[in-house]
């Protein structure tokens, strides 16, 4: 039955770099960049859904700044469904001009709404989750999301409130999306056992998704219309960028999924799959370094991870370090981030790797363009 789904991936690629500068820049976001391996975060994300989607079924929004840097890297995706955003107008935008798009193809095709910088493990557990979403999404107006078994009360993450199984006892009923909880709620969402982290991943019909938002968005809806109505023609350019910045600047969350949630969970055909497998949306430098040690990809006895050319510890613990063409030494220093590249030095406490996007904020206020 699923072989006869159109299912389509929609892959989220916008993206300013400062998370992880300054390995990261305007036009070389994480999205682009290797962190945990030879490939980069979307090539990635693009090959572990290839076993349910050729890469011509396959669309991406980006910016200008990625796209060709993109297109480099995925060879065969069909440069058109490179879509690249003229502003940057949060997710629900993004994804309702994809339905839009998709809609004019297919009404009844299941988009798969995909971030393309997180980490995924066991993917034969996300396939099999997946699969179970696309056919729920397609059996009728239904909107999934792909739940995490939480590992810990973390506090950095959205949660999903599930409710009952539903009839076709593959989803759980979603009563209601939370932001990022306090240690408090955090600790009593584990203790329930029926909240998920929210891992950004939907999926829903063309269809659905396009009503969803003509619905929630009244006046930004007309608006993505438009844009996909010119979408193949030589005015596409032109209406894109006289029309998307005045779309309404939220996430697809806020905009579809909560006002529905709150309707009722029988009401809304909202659900959740409830997924095992491990999954880690690398944030900072800091998660980076997490995940490199619970994962035991890198690491010494020491606990420090280093990408380089070499580097020796003395009484050194629990440090990130990136130089990959220098040897570096490390003597009594700890829960350290040092990235080092061609044309910067990154120094900060990991405790405080968050707060790197302030930097590139800073250089852009006193005009050193260069390193952004």
């Amino acid at each position: 039955m699923l072989n006869a789904i159109d299912f389509r991936p929609v892959i989220l690629a916008g993206g300013s770099g400062t998370r992880f500068w300054p390995r990261s820049r305007r036009a070389r976001a994480k999205q682009v960049l290797a962190l945990d391996g030879e490939r980069s975060m979307i090539q990635q994300t693009v090959e572990r859904l290839k076993p349910l989607a050729a890469l011509e079924k396959t669309w991406v929004i980006t910016n200008e700044f990625l796209a060709q840097e993109i297109a480099d890297q995925l060879p065969g995706l069909p440069t058109a469904q490179i879509v690249q955003e003229p502003v940057a107008r949060n997710t629900a935008p993004a994804c309702g001009l994809a339905a839009f798009l998709i809609e004019r193809l297919n009404p009844a095709a299941v988009l798969g709404i995909f971030p393309s910088d997180h980490v995924i493990g066991d993917e034969p557990r996300f396939l099999k989750a997946l699969q179970k979403g696309i056919a729920v999404a397609a059996a009728g107006e239904n909107m999934v999301v792909l739940g995490i078994e939480p590992s810990r009360a973390e506090t950095g993450y959205g949660y999903i409130e599930t409710g009952d199984l539903a009839k076709n006892d593959t989803a759980l009923h979603v009563r209601r999306f939370i932001e990022k909880p306090n240690q408090n709620r955090a600790d009593e969402f584990i203790a329930a056992g029926n909240y998920y982290w929210n891992s950004g991943m939907f999926l829903w019909s063309a269809r659905t998704l396009a009503n969803a938002v003509r619905e929630h968005l009244p006046e930004t809806a007309p608006l993505l219309e438009t844009i996909a109505a010119a979408w193949g023609t030589k005015q596409f350019d032109e209406v894109f960028h006289a029309c998307y910045p005045k779309c309404e600047n939220i996430s697809v969350d806020y905009a579809v999924l909560e006002p529905r949630s709150a309707k009722g969970e029988h009401i809304s055909n909202l659900y959740c799959i409830p997924a095992e497998f491990s999954w880690n949306d690398l944030g900072s430098w800091a998660s980076l370094y997490e995940y490199q040690v619970e994962t035991r990809l890198r690491g010494d006895p020491e606990g420090n991870v280093a990408d380089t050319g070499g580097h020796i510890s003395i009484e050194a613990s629990d440090n990130y370090i990136f130089s990959p063409k220098k040897f570096v030494a490390l003597v009594g220093v700890e829960n350290l981030v040092v990235v080092d590249t061609e044309d910067a030095l990154l120094i900060a406490h990991r405790n405080h790797s968050q707060d790197v996007g302030k930097i590139v904020k800073e250089l852009g206020i006193t005009g050193r363009n260069e390193l952004i």
